[in-house]
């Protein structure tokens, strides 16, 4: 198993960012986004946010690459659908290079 820690922003507005977690609170997200996350290998996804900042943890097969999760994404119309109504939420983080939004983070420590 792989683990994978990302990180974006929100708009830094009160009211979309409770639209936002409203969006992802328990039953709320699509069926069909959840599947190709499964079909890319995903078997774990959580998301935490402390301000308008938001970090993932994705645990992924061992055989899990972001290119084909990007390929299985592109070719999911209801993913598209659902990236497009979130990215009214988010914004990249200042380092994101043009058209990132989850940056990969890089562990810097291990207890």
């Amino acid at each position: 198993m792989k683990r994978f820690c990302l990180a974006l922003d929100l708009v830094d507005d009160p009211q979309s960012i409770q639209e936002y977690e409203n969006w992802h609170a328990p039953g709320a997200g699509w069926p069909e986004v959840r599947q190709a996350d499964l079909d890319a290998g995903i078997l774990d996804l959580e998301i935490y946010r402390t301000g308008n900042r938001m970090f993932m943890i994705m645990e992924t097969t061992d055989d899990f690459t972001f290119e084909k999760k990007k390929d299985i994404d592109k070719n999911t119309p209801k993913v598209q659908e659902w990236e497009t109504l979130m990215w009214k939420y988010q914004q990249a983080i200042p380092w994101a290079k043009p058209g990132e939004k989850w940056v990969l983070m890089n562990r810097i420590f291990k207890l």
